[in-house]
């Protein structure tokens, strides 16, 4: 009887690829007992698709975990719990750094395991800076005022920029009422700091994503800092001598309050219903999560491990231009979305919002009244957050 062969689909960056790909090439059907085929999606695919329709076609999705509530809704793929002892799944959240692990516990159920980790942090380009990296909001406006300095507000990152403008504040979003996004005095706090950089962040930057902005940082573009955009470990090391490091530091702070204000990132591996779930699937998932591949094989691959000891290595660090040491603490404290069915519209709803917002400087009062209204129609009543 031949090896299964699965159908794998993740996202089109060499972090979301290459170390899939690679472990891939490396199975032996006749040895390993399966085989494994990877495509790609765009990032904003990855962010945005209807994640039925992507279990219904793949055996093994690498997914973003806001699509959890919409996934367990559709009833899309298997709990870990139903693959995996409860050992083990204890052993990875006591492994996985910060809340990677628990971003995609939904329902009482884990649904993914955390292959890579990222939140929002800061980036920049020392060398256009005539002062110390601003560790604090205030200090960011200030560099504004006499540098290039860019807010992530493409896509859904607009929502994404807001709400970790709001935990740096002291109020993470529906946290004070799971029926309230946000309070009018940390809403139009975060509004005041968004719009403050928002008058000078340059034009040509607005469209861009994450990479898209990260890519001109590294082409030399005219770009200073980026306060708040998902790490990329990719850019602190280029192999491409032509192109320049990109410097990342934890995330800024609100004086006074001094969490790092973050919104969770990475991607989780998650099995489809439609896959044939053998022994051999499920060790090549455990080798995936285990302390040497995700010290040695993942990072020498491009991509960006989700273990704690990962991110403490030595050799790990001095290989990436200390990325993980320097941006670790930032992950430790980050944010998890909501996850509930009907979130991912509401984030890019919220995002079309606020980029209407700043750009027509409405006053905040509005803004955070069309937010609310959109938060309140995408989440069933009695949801979990």
């Amino acid at each position: 009887m031949s090896a299964p062969h699965y159908l794998g689909l993740t996202w089109d960056h060499p972090r979301g690829y290459n170390a899939l790909a690679a472990a891939a090439a490396a199975l032996d059907p006749v040895r390993d007992g399966l085989s494994i085929a990877w495509s790609r999606q765009p990032l904003e695919g990855f962010e945005s698709h209807p994640i039925d329709d992507l279990a219904a076609r793949f055996d093994i999705v690498v997914i973003d975990h806001p699509h959890v509530g919409e996934a367990v809704a559709k009833d899309c793929f298997f709990a870990l719990e139903d693959l995996f002892a409860a050992a083990e799944i204890a052993g990875w959240s006591t492994a996985t750094i910060g809340p990677c692990l628990l971003s995609y516990r939904y329902a009482g159920r884990h649904w993914a395991l955390p292959l890579d980790a990222a939140t929002q942090v800061m980036a920049c380009r020392p060398e256009r800076l005539d002062e110390a990296l601003p560790r604090t909001w205030d200090e960011v406006v200030t560099v504004a005022r006499r540098r290039p300095v860019a807010l992530s507000l493409a896509g859904p990152h607009a929502i994404l920029s807001f709400m970790s403008l709001c935990v740096a504040l002291g109020e993470p979003p529906a946290s004070r009422d799971p029926g309230r996004f946000v309070s009018a005095e940390t809403g139009t706090a975060a509004l005041e700091i968004m719009a403050a950089l928002a008058a000078t962040t340059p034009d040509w930057t607005k469209p861009l994503n994450p990479i898209g902005l990260l890519e001109a940082m590294a082409q030399d573009a005219d770009l200073a800092l980026v306060p708040l955009v998902y790490g990329y470990v990719n850019y602190a090391a280029p192999a491409d001598p032509a192109r320049l490091a990109v410097r990342f530091a934890d995330a800024p702070v609100v004086a006074g309050v001094g969490r790092p204000g973050s919104t969770l990132g990475g991607t989780g591996i998650a099995v489809s219903r439609r896959a044939e779930v053998t022994p051999a699937l499920l060790d090549h998932l455990r080798w995936l999560m285990s302390s040497e591949t995700q010290t040695a094989f993942i990072p020498a691959h491009d991509g960006q491990p989700s273990r704690r000891d990962a991110w403490a290595d030595a050799a790990v660090n001095a290989r990436w231009g200390g990325f993980y040491r320097d941006t670790a603490a930032t992950l430790e404290a980050a944010w998890v979305r909501p996850r509930f069915h009907g979130y991912i519209p509401f984030q890019t709803r919220a995002s079309a919002i606020l980029r209407e917002a700043l750009s027509a400087r409405t006053p905040a009062a509005a803004t955070l009244a069309r937010l609310q209204d959109a938060y309140a129609a995408a989440r069933p009543d009695g949801a979990e957050i």
